[in-house]
């Protein structure tokens, strides 16, 4: 089966102030865009995982990239490289999620450290992704460094989240 992904994130603004003789203003436009061909080496992708998930208040989940999850046709997924991740929360979301490494066999090449988490707020998103010549991506082992580890950040309500994995078989 074939796996041709684009990634791709962009952010822009423009900051304006008043002076006596007109509007002078700053302005940034930045993309970062890669296309992923089907296969396992540089520039390449043949796996991916998406989802819409809900964690009940206080909840964690742990995401076992190595041979438990599946993909859109059920299929089971074992990840060797992860290439990109996308966490999206639900904008009614009144708690944070939390993305980072299990407490046991931590998914965390990506993180630097297995304590190290990231917050995404409300209606905001987390996307990482490896460039196109990159032949590592973050490494997965299994039964090691496989679990990557999704939390409701406080006990009063659910969050919902988005999540796309894509990433390599071997």
């Amino acid at each position: 089966m074939a796996l041709t992904s684009k990634l791709s994130v962009g952010i822009s603004g423009k900051q304006t102030t008043t002076l006596d003789f007109g509007t002078p203003e700053a302005n940034l436009a930045k993309t970062f865009s890669v296309s992923l061909a089907s296969g396992t080496g540089a520039g390449q992708a043949d796996r991916i995982f998406t989802d819409t998930r809900t964690l009940a208040a206080s909840g964690t989940e742990d995401l076992d990239l190595a041979g438990v999850l599946t993909d859109a046709f059920g299929s089971t997924l074992t990840f060797a490289k992860v290439k990109a991740i996308y966490v999206g929360a639900a904008s009614g979301n009144t708690n944070n999620v939390v993305v980072g490494g299990a407490a046991s066999n931590g998914f965390i090449t990506w993180v630097g450290g297995a304590t190290h988490t990231v917050t995404v707020r409300p209606g905001g998103a987390l996307a990482l992704f490896c460039g196109s010549a990159d032949t590592n991506g973050y490494a997965v082992t299994a039964g090691t460094g496989d679990k990557l580890t999704v939390t409701n950040s406080a006990g009063t309500t659910s969050v919902t989240y988005d999540i796309a994995i894509i990433g390599t078989s071997a």
